[in-house]
């Protein structure tokens, strides 16, 4: 889930503020923000001590149908999804939906996301202290309004709360973003969702301009600083299958894309309405619909007692 190719003073635009105070206000915040941010540098990441099983894999995909998991649809018009006022999304679809099916390809069972729809489904399963593995492809279709933009989808982790929760379309969760050219970006989906990552001033990116470095400056990910790209994009080219690695314990995780570790988050946390942090350790798998055709399988988790490490080379 990201707004790619627009500045914060277009999106405040979009959202039907004008590129007025408002927006100059906003760009005046997220310049102080990353004020203290370190220039990013490059680094060679490599992936060590990687921890064995301690049990046995559970496979999330049964092989035949989707019956382990809920759907739920935003708007019948995805464009209104970040400004919405009026308009009720879909919904829970209990019978299955178009959206989210079940398909051979390849002679394996899949997962098969439209994208035409936004939306979510959600593994009905809760899990913490896992290593999850699965191998997803773009088809190279892709839906308004984001036909002129990157392949985009999410894996949503921990995710918790009441389906559509946010934007009335996503269940609140840590996402690993899945876009062409940024998978593996770390998103949170909900204002109340509060990670932390080690983080540097790229230039060369659009708002908010923030990378994760090795070393860098802890930042907690919050609007309107409100991702961090991946360290490198580490993906395949449309049509081809990506292996995604997720390793989390407790509050921590790793993002691993084809091998490469790309983003190292700690201190997962859920912002109450009291202003206290409670830990965020576990929750449900959820996969978005998100305007790209996407394929998935191969997802599998296992239960681990220990991170692997991220080396800079």
């Amino acid at each position: 889930m990201r707004w790619i190719g627009l500045g914060l003073a277009a999106l405040l635009l979009l959202a039907g503020t004008g590129i007025g105070a408002g927006a100059v206000e906003v760009d005046r915040k997220l310049e102080a923000i990353l004020a203290g941010d370190p220039v990013y540098k490059a680094q060679r990441l490599t992936l060590t001590d990687i921890p064995s099983p301690t049990g046995p894999a559970v496979s999330l995909l049964n092989g035949k149908d989707l019956s382990d998991w809920d759907i739920w649809l935003g708007y019948a018009d995805p464009s209104i999804t970040y400004t919405n006022k009026t308009e009720k999304p879909y919904g829970a679809r209990p019978g299955g939906d178009p959206m989210f099916t079940m398909v051979t390809l390849e002679g394996e069972p899949t997962m098969r996301v439209d994208g035409a729809t936004w939306g979510s489904i959600v593994h009905r399963g809760t899990f913490g202290n896992y290593h999850l593995r699965l191998e997803f492809k773009w088809s190279g279709k892709r839906h308004v309004p984001r036909l002129d933009l990157p392949e985009n989808n999410g894996l949503l982790y921990h995710s918790f709360g009441p389906a559509g929760g946010v934007y009335g379309t996503w269940m609140p969760a840590v996402e690993f973003e899945i876009m062409r050219g940024s998978t593996g970006m770390v998103v949170p989906v909900g204002t109340m969702v509060k990670p932390v990552t080690d983080a540097a001033r790229d230039r060369s990116l659009i708002d908010p301009q923030r990378r994760y470095m090795a070393g860098g400056r802890a930042v907690t990910v919050e609007a309107p600083a409100w991702n961090v790209e991946a360290a490198i994009d580490a993906e395949r080219p449309v049509g081809q299958w990506n292996v995604l690695d997720l390793y989390v314990l407790d509050d921590r995780a790793i993002h691993v894309v084809n091998g490469v570790p790309v983003m190292e988050l700690r201190n997962l946390s859920v912002l109450g309405p009291d202003g206290k942090r409670t830990p965020l350790t576990s929750g449900h798998i959820q996969f978005q619909s998100e305007g790209a055709e996407t394929f998935f399988r191969r997802i599998s988790l296992e239960p681990i007692d220990r991170l692997p490490r991220i080396v800079v080379k």
